[in-house]
């Protein structure tokens, strides 16, 4: 595990192998064994009676089979001697006249722990309780241990479902296929001791639909409890006298499938990825209602294997989004449904509590004030009010391109809305002479100015019409700052406020492909193409947009990244650049990735005194700015 990181690096293998031949087995085992450790593994796990193969039946009565099945367990604890790596196997156990079907912890030449199953399946083509004894006799009603330990080669080994094991790192569980299947998982209660991470050794059949029935129940169980889930189930080796078995192996963590291993392979096979147990720790803090039953009695199991050299320079095995506030291709459509569902349904309560006649909105030609405007033509439409009830104002300044002012005029056109337009130039100029300022000089007064006209403009319309001033500023632009205090920074409803800027461009791009005709289509599409700018700044010699603002603060696909995981996870500095260097691996060196992030940090502390006053919004992406909901700190706290 890599210290500063809290990466866990887990494996789920499939070996290949023969019904009751222990020694093929074996062999096969401990190649996997070798091929995890060449991989910097830390816990290995493998399917349920791994050792002798889950279709044995009657076998499972033979003394033949039970001895064979203990010596090789030996051979294979006595194998993992000196290994950087934690095995689990599975194999049954004999304990005075009953039978288990165990899960069994093996590091450094040592068996540190044996689980037993505890839901035997007795139905349909499974006849479990023929063969085994349920674990659930081992503990009595409160989960203190009946029979607290087992004797084996080694020594007296704690026993029980009851076993929580506490390495250095982070801490883990065991259930047994089964035992996932039922009301109550085993699963549950091992979390709420302290589990971080669930390993299931699993002999699960394959008949249609299961598949997916089974990978949605693992990626539902490990988002209900915060955990990390292990899987892995035997493969085609097993008996096929009346089912089939595919190898069925999954990585899950907080509803989210980390990977998934192909099925029906005929030789063995692996799937490795890591768990975050730091991304866990932060949901299980934040979730009150995440506290331990005191009720249940659990042993903690300390396991210290061998620590791996240099294992935390190896890259992790899982993949980082680098647009985490953005949809899959497969869930585009519900997703951005959702996104415009919510701000539509917000601005039509707003809209309806404060019986506004209208809706005042500054268009720039931006994409702010484009998703914003969209959002106010859709609720118009939503609550059957006519569309020239929204008066759009353009207000073309010293730094307004024709390009942009073009586009906004087209959009408000095409739209169907009340069109303003009123220049600020004059109004700024006589305000720079009230105050004594140089237009020539073109500092932060000079562009500050201009912002605060606009919405001064904004604010006396709304008085004018009855309306109320609509916000176009996004949570990227908030979290940077980027944007004047009592300017733009201010409005009577902050429609965007919680729509990050790679999702502002996302959105409008969807809309335009989806929503709109061919002329609209046109004009929405070119907004897009064009470089966020505040336009404050005279255009070149050319004409064009001087002021770019990503120049100036850095991506913004940088920035909603490090958003996502220093607001969702509160993530250190280091492993949020440590993230993006694998996410943005061909895009921006090391270097580039800590100044950016360095700049995002300032600016993110040194601006919360204008996010403490903002203006009401709605909550879009799992993370939001508002000082009444997700986000409250101090504005005058020093940077960590």
């Amino acid at each position: 595990m890599n210290d500063n990181f809290g990466f866990v690096r887990v494996a789920a293998a499939v070996p290949d192998m023969r019904v009751a031949d222990c020694a093929y087995n074996v062999r096969e085992i401990k190649q996997q064994i070798d091929e995890a450790v060449s991989e910097h593994v830390e816990v290995l796990c493998f399917p349920e009676l791994s050792i002798t193969g889950y279709s044995c039946a009657d076998l499972f009565f033979t003394k033949a089979l039970q001895q064979n099945a203990m010596q090789s367990l030996e051979q294979i604890c006595a194998y993992t001697r000196g290994k950087p790596i934690i095995v689990l196997v599975g194999a049954p156990l004999k304990v005075d006249n009953n039978l288990y079907n165990c899960a069994f912890v093996l590091t450094d030449g040592d068996v540190v722990g044996v689980v037993p199953k505890i839901n035997l399946p007795n139905t349909g083509e499974f006849y479990e309780k023929r063969w085994f004894t349920s674990g659930r006799c081992t503990v009595d009603e409160s989960f203190r241990p009946q029979i607290p330990s087992v004797e084996l080669w080694n020594g007296d080994v704690p026993f029980g479902p009851d076993l929580l094991f506490m390495t250095r790192h982070y801490c883990f569980g065991i259930e047994i296929c089964e035992d996932l299947w039922s009301p109550l998982p085993p699963s549950t209660q091992l979390a709420i001791q302290g589990a971080e991470i669930i390993f299931n050794l699993s002999s699960s059949n394959c008949v249609t639909g299961k598949h997916a029935f089974r990978r949605q129940m693992i990626t539902q169980q490990s988002a209900r409890v915060h955990c990390g889930y292990v899987y892995t189930s035997s493969g085609v080796g097993e008996s096929t006298t009346d089912v089939v078995y595919s190898g069925s192996t999954y990585i899950a963590e907080n509803g989210d499938l980390l990977e998934m291993g192909d099925r029906f392979q005929r030789e063995s096979s692996l799937i490795i990825s890591e768990i975050d147990v730091e991304r866990l720790r932060t949901d299980r803090q934040r979730n009150t209602n995440f506290t331990k039953d005191q009720r249940g009695h659990f042993r903690k199991i300390n396991v210290a294997p061998i620590e791996a050299e240099q294992n935390s320079t190896e890259p992790v095995h899982r993949t980082f989004s680098p647009t985490p506030f953005l949809p899959t291709k497969a869930n585009e459509d519900d997703y951005c449904s959702d996104v415009f569902a919510i701000q539509t349904s917000a601005l039509a309560r707003r809209w309806e509590h404060t019986r506004a006649e209208s809706i005042v909105i500054g268009v720039s030609g931006g994409l702010d004030s484009t998703l914003a405007l969209l959002v106010a033509v859709q609720t118009a439409d939503q609550l059957n009010y006519g569309r020239e009830r929204i008066i759009g104002v353009t207000m073309p300044g010293f730094g307004t391109s024709d390009h942009t002012h073009n586009n906004a005029i087209r959009l408000m056109e095409q739209l169907g809305v009340s069109i303003h337009e009123i220049p600020i130039a004059d109004m700024v100029n006589q305000h720079f002479s009230d105050i004594n300022h140089d237009p020539a000089v073109h500092d932060i007064t000079y562009e500050n100015a201009q912002a605060r006209i606009r919405t001064l403009v904004l604010m006396d319309m709304a008085n004018k019409y009855n309306g109320i001033v609509l916000g176009t500023g996004d949570l990227s632009e908030l979290a940077l700052g980027w944007a004047t205090y009592c300017g733009d920074h201010m409005s009577m409803y902050g429609i965007n406020a919680g729509v990050p800027k790679t999702l502002v461009r996302y959105m409008v791009r969807y809309m335009a492909a989806n929503l709109f005709g061919e002329q609209t289509r046109a004009i929405l599409m070119d907004i897009v193409a064009t470089p966020v700018s505040p336009e404050l700044l005279p255009p070149d010699e050319n004409g064009d947009i001087a002021q770019i603002t990503e120049d100036k603060v850095g991506p913004y696909e940088l920035h909603d990244f490090f958003i996502y995981y220093f607001l969702r996870y509160g993530f250190t500095r280091e492993k949020i650049a440590y993230m993006a260097s694998l996410a943005f691996e061909d895009q921006y060196t090391t270097e580039q990735i800590d100044h950016w992030l360095s700049v995002f940090m300032h600016r993110f502390y040194m601006q919360q005194f204008k996010r403490s006053c903002l203006p009401d919004g709605p909550k879009i992406v799992p993370v939001s700015l508002s000082p009444r909901g997700d986000w409250r700190m101090p504005s005058d706290v020093n940077e960590l």
